[in-house]
């Protein structure tokens, strides 16, 4: 197995799939809203990497959108490659703005505290998991962040193309029952995550509930078990969940989990 991870996917990562995820916080986490609520003047922070993604995260009455390939916003983070980036979302680099620098409070008293509560949800202390209500939303957004991911490694990680490579058109659905599902859509092997139910999905994978979920995305328990006891369940093109599959073990690599 491939275990090498390239710092430019990791880049896609970090923004799309990471960073991508704090539009569901806040939607999820009634604490992260409170967050926004100490600065509601609309804000955007564009995010330049020179040779990797570019991307805005757009906040506005109460709410935050992530804008892809977009590259001017109020407050302006250029970065002089994949590493540097990928080093200030680890937290071993601290990001410089040149521009809007009287929006620096939001920054400082907002954005940052936003990325603190998001590692939290996607890292918790067993202390946390105790309380159901902070399981089902770091469940949730696990699986938002780790669903994501899989698009940016089906097209920018080499492994991931490579299986990207053998999906056919068509929407691959995956889905929680009763709680949520999210597409991916991949039109001419490049892939593409929409945090949406599809209308029309040729595959299928459905977890039986969040606890299923979060067992195999943390690792405890194996998709070909889940699948054996009905806890998992594969519908349509099987070929296309199988190699979605394949990509969503690189995730794990990339994610440092």
């Amino acid at each position: 197995m491939l275990t090498e991870t390239e710092p430019r996917a990791a880049a896609y990562v970090n923004l799309h799939a990471v960073l991508g995820a704090i539009p569901e916080l806040c939607r999820r986490v009634p604490e992260a809203r409170d967050i926004l609520a100490r600065d509601p003047r609309p804000v955007s922070i564009a995010f330049v990497v020179r040779g990797g993604p570019r991307g805005v995260l757009a906040f506005r009455d109460g709410e935050v959108r992530l804008v892809p390939d977009r590259a001017t916003g109020t407050v302006v983070m250029p970065f002089t490659g994949p590493a540097a980036f990928n080093k200030v979302v680890d937290g071993t680099a601290q990001p410089i703005p040149v521009s809007g620098f009287h929006r620096i409070r939001f920054l400082t008293g907002v954005f940052a505290p936003l990325t603190e509560l998001l590692a939290r949800y996607l890292k918790p202390g067993e202390d946390d998991l105790v309380d159901e209500r902070f399981r089902e939303a770091s469940t949730a957004l696990t699986l938002h962040v780790a669903t994501a991911a899989v698009a940016q490694l089906a097209n920018e990680d080499r492994q991931g193309r490579f299986s990207a490579h053998l999906i056919p058109d068509g929407d691959v659905a995956l889905e929680v029952t009763g709680s949520f599902a999210y597409t991916l859509r991949v039109l001419e092997h490049r892939m593409t995550f929409l945090p949406e139910a599809s209308p029309h999905p040729r595959a299928a994978m459905t977890f039986a509930d969040l606890d299923v979920a979060g067992r195999l995305l943390s690792g405890q328990a194996s998709a070909m078990a889940c699948i054996c006891d009905g806890t998992i369940a594969m519908r349509g093109t099987v070929s296309m969940v199988d190699n979605v599959n394949r990509i969503l073990d690189r995730v794990g690599q990339y994610l440092g989990e």
